[in-house]
């Protein structure tokens, strides 16, 4: 996820580094976690149980 621990700490080099790690060609914003977690906690989720949702820009499909 780009947050500002990494932006601060990270030089632009690892940064892009970290971006070709995934296949979406970009990281992941918090906000983009939360609409799963609103969407979860929701009523539109209520037939969902038991499932696994990787929030990784396809980095596990590598």
């Amino acid at each position: 996820m780009e947050t500002p621990l990494l932006t601060k700490h990270l030089s632009q080099q690892e940064m892009q580094a970290l971006v070709g790690l995934h296949p979406i060609g970009r990281l992941g914003k918090p906000e983009e976690v939360a609409e799963l977690v609103l969407w979860l906690s929701s009523p539109q989720s209520s037939f969902v149980t038991g499932s696994y949702y990787p929030i990784d820009g396809a980095y596990l499909a590598r």
